[in-house]
């Protein structure tokens, strides 16, 4: 079975780049029958939250990508990765060091004078009969020790790597990416603090979870050749790899807080459905000929990787709002209704809890969906739908509301009232029948009467408007534009 992970580090939200990868690995899991594990990776203690964590999870439900395992932590995991220290400590495939962090540094500022790689110089890994030592153990086991002996000083564990030969990743993106051993660290797979490290901690974990393909970004592909080493060292098959580009800006340098809102939350409070967004996503590196707008059944089907570019994709913030405006035209109109109500109580239009009559506003919503690009502009436009009052802008005011309308929208207010269907039909034809008797363009009425109910010149036709606001409110307005003439 194909099982694949998502494993962000807790040290910030969910990003565009991270929920990229989060989706490929769901729909390559969904698409082969697999398990999606989400794993957070939160060893870093000094910049790991439980906010993030939370952070991160509650982007991944809104985007809708259901895990099957986990979330599993990797600070409750520190006695599994202990146990994986001891066993490659007794193999003597890692070993004890113990250069403090100022003797180190003093060393790599000694090898860049020189013109020298700034690696560890493996003095440590010359000491003999380290592989009989174990763990200290204890509240701080940070120290290792020899039997019946204290340490020296409190120590790390380095993996030992090759020294000579050459380590070829065989990624499903880029094919064979060789990399020569003797530029390779012995890298510390636990801290003299006995806090195990990312690469080490990574290998045990897609080891432990039994995880057959690796999906990540390609930052990360100079880790891999360390990691394919440990995993050869603990005697497990290796996974596949697949290395994703990065996601980059219109500058084309790598997408960061300056090319606006990278934060996946930042996206919903700005108005974005969740489904536009898992959409432009997938699209940022993959394709399915020109196919352009999916459902969530279509991508799990159609996704692979032979259809996933080899080069960067460049995020451009215009093709994702079209997409969520053509997201916003499709969608149910009482399903927008659910959605669309935190963005009203946040812009004040109504009370948090008030409560509102949601067929009511699915009616008003299927007026404006061919023109709201985004939850926020839907909210905002609904407002003179649900206020019980407007303000005019004052450009329209001036060249609508004046004498010569006043007379029509008084007539007009005449036959309303008396008016017993308020349908946009019945309102059609008394419209008709002022503009005939007048001898007059449509215009002439249906402008002003739309900032008398509006308060500006653009809405969705005039006689379903009316329909939707109802017949005490189109009153009550004519009333206060008249008055206001």
């Amino acid at each position: 079975m194909i099982r694949v992970r998502f494993a962000p580090s807790p040290t910030g939200h969910l990003h565009i780049g991270g929920a990229r990868t989060a989706l490929f690995n769901y729909l390559f899991a969904r698409n082969n029958n697999g398990k999606f594990i989400l794993r957070i990776e939160d060893t870093d203690r000094t910049r790991s939250t439980d906010e993030y964590i939370e952070a991160i999870i509650e982007g991944m439900k809104w985007l809708r990508l259901e895990w099957d395992e986990g979330p599993f932590r990797q600070t409750d995991r520190f006695d599994i990765y202990k146990s994986y220290v001891e066993k490659l400590l007794k193999e003597e495939k890692a070993y004890y060091c113990y250069c403090s962090p100022e003797e180190l540094d003093e060393r790599r500022k000694e090898a860049m004078a020189q013109g020298k790689p700034q690696k560890y110089d493996r003095r440590c890994r010359k000491l003999e009969g380290q592989g009989a030592r174990g763990l200290a153990s204890g509240p701080h086991s940070g120290g290792f020790a020899e039997e019946n002996e204290s340490p020296r000083r409190q120590g790390a564990v380095r993996f030992k790597m090759p020294q000579e030969g050459q380590t070829v990743v065989d990624d499903m993106m880029r094919g064979k990416v060789v990399f020569e051993n003797d530029q390779l660290d012995d890298l510390i797979i636990m801290r003299s603090d006995g806090t195990p490290t990312y690469n080490f901690t990574v290998v045990v974990d897609d080891v432990d979870m039994k995880i057959t393909h690796v999906i990540r970004g390609d930052d990360h592909l100079n880790n891999t050749p360390k990691q394919l080493h440990i995993y050869k060292a603990l005697g497990y098959e290796i996974p596949l790899f697949a290395h994703l580009p990065m996601i980059l800006g219109a500058d084309k340098a790598r997408l960061s807080k300056r090319h606006g809102a990278t934060s996946v939350m930042a996206y919903k409070e700005m108005g974005y459905l969740p489904d536009a967004l898992v959409n432009y996503l997938v699209r940022l590196g993959w394709s399915y000929g020109d196919q352009e707008v999916f459902t969530r059944e279509e991508l799990i089907k159609h996704f692979s990787f032979e259809n996933v570019g080899k080069s960067s994709a460049v995020f451009n913030p215009e093709k994702l709002i079209w997409l969520n405006s053509q997201y916003i035209i499709k969608s149910n109109p009482e399903e927008l209704a659910e959605m669309v109500i935190p963005f009203l109580e946040n812009a004040g239009t109504i009370q948090k809890g008030q409560g509102i009559d949601k067929l009511w506003l699915s009616k008003a919503i299927k007026t404006l969906q061919e023109r709201a690009k985004t939850l926020v502009e839907l909210a905002n436009s609904l407002r003179y739908y649900i206020a019980e009052d407007i303000e005019y802008n004052e450009k329209a005011k001036v060249k609508f509301l004046n004498e010569k309308s006043r007379d029509l929208l008084s007539e007009l207010k005449d036959s309303l009232t008396s008016l017993a269907d308020f349908s946009a039909s019945s309102l059609e034809t008394i419209f008709k029948a002022i503009v005939e008797k007048h001898g007059i363009k449509l215009g002439a009425l249906a402008q002003p009467v739309r900032v008398a109910i509006t308060g500006g010149t653009e809405s969705p036709g005039i006689f379903e408007v009316l329909e939707v606001l109802g017949k005490e409110k189109t009153i009550k307005r004519l009333e206060k534009a008249i008055k206001a003439i």
